[in-house]
């Protein structure tokens, strides 16, 4: 064997040899099949996904997760088509067996991470709401600021921060009033059980239709919903435009302020629960020693 194209090595008292042409025919091979694989992913097949995402409407940041992980990928694909070109086949049984205990041991010790990070992609992905937007979910409520992977930052109409990790957001019902153009509201007034119920339900629709903000197609409406114990409860339903969280308090204020001074003017009664207690109050002298 010639040691000038040979590599020698002992082991076990036996003289072993690796021809350096071998080696370096399996080296260039890597390189090769690793600089193949990195440039047809990296400059082909990436911008080619992301083209068609962008042309499919997703957002940028759904663009920007999809290249991260696109790009790992394609590392990692380079490496074991470098190895079998090498012609070292067994890596890719070696690298799957270590990926795989991997991403279990992963998948364990992350199981709220992972599932808020999934979550966060459909959140980007379908717009259940948008920066901007104020929402309502379970007994919370406010202006969405941001909207990341993991989490969403809603800040409060108290000017405080909560940080609300998109699982919380995805797995529970959510209430988006600016979803749409319009927006409706409804208001129960009760009047005296003697009181005019016409007149009253005429009083309502008519201030509240000359209140800023409220449309007048569909134009407000009223309906008896309820006989209680000291009031006949009446519904009133209108509608506001644009439907800002500001818009909407101050439009429902003003309506109901008018309706109250109608009322007062037209001599119609909003009564409250009376409650009278009745007993008896027994009182013990004692004689001191």
């Amino acid at each position: 064997m010639d040691p000038l194209t040979t590599l020698q090595f002992g082991l076990g008292g036996e003289l072993f040899g690796v021809s350096l042409s071998a080696l370096a025919g399996q080296a260039v091979a890597f390189v090769l099949g690793f600089v193949a694989t990195w440039a047809l992913g990296r400059f082909v097949l990436i911008p080619l996904l992301l083209r068609l995402l962008k042309a499919r409407g997703f957002t940028e940041a759904l663009r920007s997760l999809t290249k991260s992980v696109a790009n790992a990928l394609v590392l990692f694909a380079a490496v074991a088509v470098a190895f079998m070109a090498a012609g070292f086949p067994s890596f890719l049984t070696a690298a799957a067996t270590l990926s795989g205990a991997l991403a279990l041991a992963v998948g364990f010790a992350a199981q709220d991470l992972v599932g808020n990070f999934v979550a966060g992609v459909f959140i980007i992905k379908d717009k259940p709401f948008e920066v901007g937007d104020w929402i309502k979910w379970n007994d919370n409520s406010g202006r969405v600021e941001e909207i990341d992977l993991r989490v969403s930052t809603v800040r409060t109409f108290d000017n405080e921060r909560i940080t609300v990790p998109n699982g919380d957001l995805a797995n529970n019902a959510i209430t988006n009033p600016v979803a749409y153009e319009k927006l409706r509201q409804k208001f129960v007034f009760g009047i005296g059980y003697d009181d005019d119920i016409d007149l009253a339900r005429e009083a309502i629709v008519e201030e509240i239709a000359g209140v800023d903000g409220v449309l007048t197609d569909p134009e407000p409406t009223t309906r008896v919903t309820e006989l209680g114990d000291s009031a006949v409860g009446i519904q009133a339903r209108f509608w506001i435009d644009d439907p800002d969280r500001g818009d909407y308090v101050a439009v429902r204020s003003e309506a109901v302020q008018q309706v109250k001074e109608r009322f007062d003017a037209e001599g119609i009664d909003m009564p409250y629960v009376h409650r009278q207690l009745v007993g008896e109050v027994d009182v013990n002298e004692r004689a001191e020693a």
